[in-house]
């Protein structure tokens, strides 16, 4: 193998060509970027960068000293064996990472709508983000929620329209994300639930049931799409993202996939995941590597992502589908701390998220890791460490 392209200049692009280099490839290397900046981290554009702590999140890395032809402003148009169609002509190539990323969904309207995905979506915003404006956020999921954080911080006038009956909803359940609901009345932001949006306007929104909320800024934070759509009519299998085994390949030979546009067979969880969080893209590229140089190496991660909002470290850890019942750690109406936990039949620990506990995320995701059985009793104890409820 002598020339290795990776399509998708994030971390995910970034990390792969480490682990290349780290596994001994001394071979070409091109880096494929849509956008014209130089790699970065995405989490803190709803994070620090919204908040006006940072203007930069490049990721730290010297792809000069990995020895990597980098080509900005490039995109990717098509494949076949061989053989990448980009903005800028073909590429040949002997090995292919596709790490592609998600696009923001945007919603029905002639108004402008903000998204939360690039360094300038995140500035544009940031500059919007006065005091006394009247912002929208439409959706809350992890980050509508950090979003409405950083409105209602700055002094904004803050309205959360979420579809769903409880904030995040989706992403672990009604009885959950109910515990998080007076969180946004403390910060001072309007929470509608069970709303659904009909049109982004001049001046807000238009609401299913036809009311109206008025906005100076609107933001649409309803999810994202993998960015596959470049691969349409290829020999490589979609499905909710590019399918690929638990060793990251793809169904196209030399060719794999990692990061937000994966969709992974789990051979602990036994089903596919997609997962668009950071460590993902951190993680998997060091498989991707080693299969994509004919090495034995499987990826089997335990999930793992956190979400800073309303002055409160949310960390989860393992995949709660898996798991057939809840248990709570701490009373969520009375405690600042809490955790839930999700078992399976047998009482594995399945999936765990923690609120300001972040020893439990810890011993947690070990012990999802391990596979070992845990005593309900002691794990409904938030006095007892996770680790002290394994069984023997």
């Amino acid at each position: 193998m002598d020339h290795v392209v990776v399509v998708g200049a994030g971390l995910a692009g970034v990390r792969s060509i480490e682990a290349l280099r780290f596994r001994g490839f001394t071979g070409r290397i091109t880096l494929i970027g849509e956008e014209h900046h130089r790699p970065y981290d995405r989490p803190p554009l709803s994070k620090a960068v919204l908040l006006g702590e940072t203007d930069s999140t490049v990721v730290d890395s010297d792809l000069d000293a990995l020895d990597v032809r980098l080509c900005l402003g490039t995109a990717a148009k098509g494949l076949r064996d061989g053989v990448l169609e980009t903005t800028e002509g073909e590429l040949e190539y002997d090995g292919l990472v596709i790490a592609t990323g998600a696009t923001p969904i945007r919603l029905r309207g002639e108004g402008r709508q903000h998204v939360l995905r690039t360094i300038e979506d995140a500035l544009a915003l940031r500059e919007r983000l006065v005091p006394g404006a009247r912002v929208a956020v439409v959706g809350a999921g992890w980050i509508g929620a950090e979003v409405a954080t950083a409105a209602a911080r700055a002094g904004c006038t803050v309205t959360v329209v979420e579809a769903g009956e409880s904030p995040l909803a989706v992403a672990l359940g009604p009885a959950v994300g109910s515990h998080t609901t007076d969180w946004y009345a403390r910060a001072g932001v309007e929470l509608r639930l069970g709303a659904l949006v009909g049109t982004v306007d001049a001046d807000g929104l238009t609401l299913m049931s036809g009311a109206r909320v008025p906005a100076d800024v609107v933001v649409t934070g309803v999810g994202v799409r993998p960015a596959v759509d470049w691969l349409k009519g290829s020999a490589v299998r979609l499905d909710n993202g590019v399918v690929v085994d638990e060793h990251l390949r793809t169904s196209l030979p030399n060719v794999v996939a990692v990061g937000d546009c994966a969709n992974w067979w789990s051979r602990r969880f036994r089903t596919r995941l997609r997962v668009e969080h950071w460590d993902t893209a951190l993680q998997a590229p060091d498989t991707a590597a080693a299969t994509l140089l004919g090495e034995e190496a499987v990826y089997d991660p335990v999930p793992y992502f956190w979400s800073e909002q309303f002055g409160h470290m949310v960390q989860f850890a393992g995949h709660r589908e898996a798991g057939d019942r809840m248990v709570l750690r701490g009373d969520p109406r009375r405690d600042a701390k809490w955790a839930v936990c999700w078992l399976t039949a047998d009482d594995r620990l399945a999936a765990v998220l923690t609120v300001d506990r972040p020893r439990d995320v810890v011993q947690g995701r070990k012990i999802v890791e391990s596979g070992r059985r845990l005593d309900p009793l002691r794990v409904a104890d938030a006095a007892v460490p996770l680790r002290d409820c394994i069984m023997a």
